[in-house]
């Protein structure tokens, strides 16, 4: 286990030491983070003049709201994850599936050519005799 750490953020103009085992970076990105939601409520109109328990309230609730969505999106990632995961499983079956019927195709196809050069072999041997007959026939009528 990591050794813990702390860091010394700004978050609203104060300054805090954070403690954990994430990185220093991490936590002062934590701390941007914050900053930048106290940001963006101090530019709404009317949120300076709220209580600062309100104020605190609005910005957690706001922060709460990020993380079900982003939190929402990865379930979704997830999901369509597994879902291409599965999709490439049935193809991968699907493939091997068609090689094999291919692999006894090409066997059908193989076993088909040597039959048909036998075929041919055979052909030209019935032709020579048939030739052979024919010409000893002429051959005797001739004489």
């Amino acid at each position: 286990m990591s050794a813990k750490k702390s860091a010394e953020v700004v978050i609203g103009g104060k300054l805090y030491t954070l403690s954990g085992y994430e990185e220093e970076e991490y936590l002062q990105r934590v701390a941007g983070y914050i900053n930048n939601k106290i940001a963006e409520f101090n530019e709404v109109e009317g949120f300076k003049r709220l209580t600062p328990d309100m104020k605190s309230t609005l910005i957690e609730l706001n922060i709460a709201d990020d993380f079900f969505k982003a939190k929402g999106q990865v379930e979704k990632y997830e999901s369509d994850m597994e879902q291409k995961e599965k999709e490439i499983y049935d193809l991968k079956h699907d493939l091997i599936s068609d090689q094999v019927r291919f692999d006894a195709l090409q066997e059908t196809i193989d076993s088909l050519e040597q039959e048909k050069k036998e075929l041919l072999h055979t052909k030209e041997k019935l032709e020579a005799s048939l030739q052979d007959a024919l010409l000893g026939s002429l051959d005797a009528d001739v004489l």
